[in-house]
């Protein structure tokens, strides 16, 4: 809503329509050490839809949580955390949607060098912009990034219904310019599994072998070299905890395996940029919703408390 005139401020309006309902003070851009870039894309999705109601789904969840983080002892919002306008990206096809999302996430770089910018999703073909983004300007400092994938599929099919810009293929797309280390995956083609192999970048944790391996943490960050790029697919956790997505599978992965794991890369690793997709909000069911937004909140507060930077 546009900015009352002081005499009505005490009125009482409802939280605004930012993450965690921060005010004005608290979500100025400029002075923001964090941006939210919520992305309402959805085009290939190729079994449950809704996606595309992921992102404001998690900023209204987000209005609802507690601010104070207890395990970090603080209120981890008070660096300031910006939320932008979301993304309509064009209708002509994936091809000329993720060509918009390339210039509009390149010129929001621009403008916020030196933020930690996360992208809410929509669907997983949104993630490849960012990175392709990143691994760019980490190249021209002769670095590599490591991309951290959450997520029970690789996503690493050459195309997928006709496009290589589908959901299926995000990480296919990325694959020749950084490292993969995937998370919790447990559905892939036997070709997918080929191509991982055949791949000295690409390490998968499947799912069923992290249950069977109190060591997993410290061996997938090891694998992730010093510059990173997380994109949390929430299908990657178990549909007992996260049944609102597209294409949910069996024997995911637990909340604190998982926090336990962002911790640890966000201390021991630069982590420029994230992002978290494939929420498919259900009406009525609102714990899944919180889950995403409590996961975004918990990822900013290591980010900018527990960083290595």
């Amino acid at each position: 809503m546009p900015d009352p005139p002081d005499s009505l401020r005490a009125l009482p309006w409802e939280l605004p329509h930012t993450f965690l309902g921060l005010d004005e003070d608290a979500s100025r851009f400029a002075d923001a050490r964090a941006v939210i870039l919520p992305v309402p894309y959805e085009s290939t999705t190729s079994y449950g839809g809704g996606a595309k109601a992921g992102p404001r789904a998690i900023l209204d969840a987000s209005r609802y949580l507690e601010l104070y983080d207890q395990e970090l002892d603080r209120e981890p919002w008070t660096p300031g955390i910006a939320t932008l306008p979301p993304l309509e990206l064009s209708r002509a096809g994936p091809e000329a949607a993720c060509a918009e999302l390339a210039a509009a996430y390149r010129a929001l770089l621009e403008e916020a060098d030196g933020k930690f910018v996360v992208a809410l999703g929509g669907e997983h073909s949104i993630t490849a912009e960012p990175v392709l983004a990143w691994a760019d300007r980490l190249e021209a400092d002769g670095r590599r990034l490591s991309v951290l994938q959450l997520d029970a599929h690789t996503d690493l099919r050459p195309a997928y219904e006709g496009t290589a810009y589908s959901h299926a293929s995000v990480m296919h797309r990325v694959a020749d310019r950084v490292g993969i280390v995937a998370v919790g995956v447990r559905a892939l083609t036997s070709d997918e599994k080929r191509f991982a192999d055949q791949r000295d970048g690409v390490r998968i944790f499947f799912a069923d072998d992290i249950h069977a391996d109190d060591g997993w943490v410290e061996e997938a960050v090891d694998a992730l070299g010093p510059d990173v790029y997380i994109t949390l697919d929430v299908d990657g956790f178990d549909p007992a905890l996260m049944p609102s997505t597209g294409t949910p599978e069996p024997g995911g992965l637990g909340w604190y395996p998982v926090l336990e794991l962002l911790r640890r890369v966000c201390e021991t690793r630069r982590v420029h940029a994230a992002d978290i997709v494939e929420l498919a909000p259900v009406q009525g069911l609102h714990a899944p919703d919180v889950l995403a937004a409590k996961l975004l909140y918990k990822l900013i507060a290591y980010r900018l408390w527990m960083s290595s930077d």
